[in-house]
């Protein structure tokens, strides 16, 4: 499941689901753009984990949900709690963040 986020509601979505990714973009961010397609394929082959896009800049009560300084930042969540992140621009990273939460 990928659902880019219309509304503030990040909070309510994660207690929804017992496993959660999130990809913190905006629209004016290259590395965002470049990291959107391969999170979406991510989300495709893995429908046991629920996988969010949050524009940081239009939802700011999601955004607190994690520390998000740089973009794009990737979030891990687990039963409610966030697992870990990463800011980053690479596939790799965010594989190993996505095995995280497939692991514990």
């Amino acid at each position: 499941m990928y659902i880019e986020l219309n509304e503030d509601n990040l909070q309510q979505l994660v207690a929804d689901h017992p496993s959660v990714m999130v990809q913190y973009g905006a629209g004016w961010c290259g590395n965002c753009r470049i990291m959107k397609p391969k999170f979406k394929k991510l989300a495709s082959e893995n429908e046991q984990v629920a996988f969010f896009y949050v524009d940081a800049e239009k939802f700011p009560e999601s955004r607190k949900l994690a520390k998000v300084d740089n973009l794009p930042t990737f979030a891990a969540f687990k039963n409610g709690q966030l697992l870990n992140q990463v800011q980053t621009n690479q596939a790799a990273s965010l594989n190993e963040l996505f095995d995280e939460i497939t692991h514990n």
